[in-house]
């Protein structure tokens, strides 16, 4: 098994085409790590606005009086 994947990994390195395809397919891993890093991030930032404008809605007198 590990003698095959040794292979096609020596095949893929002589062609210029699967050097190219590994090589987008890194950029796209990191892209797509970026991107769930960030929405990660925004999503916890705008639950907690979120949590902020319902506490205060909560605290002010209703509306009329």
């Amino acid at each position: 098994m590990i003698a095959r994947l040794k292979r096609f990994l020596q095949k893929i390195r002589q062609e210029k085409k699967g050097v190219t395809a590994i090589e987008y397919a890194l950029i796209a891993a990191l892209i797509a790590v970026a991107i769930i890093a960030a929405v990660g991030y925004v999503g916890t930032e705008v639950g907690e606005k979120f949590t902020e404008v319902g506490d205060q809605l909560e605290a002010a007198p209703p509306a009329g009086t």
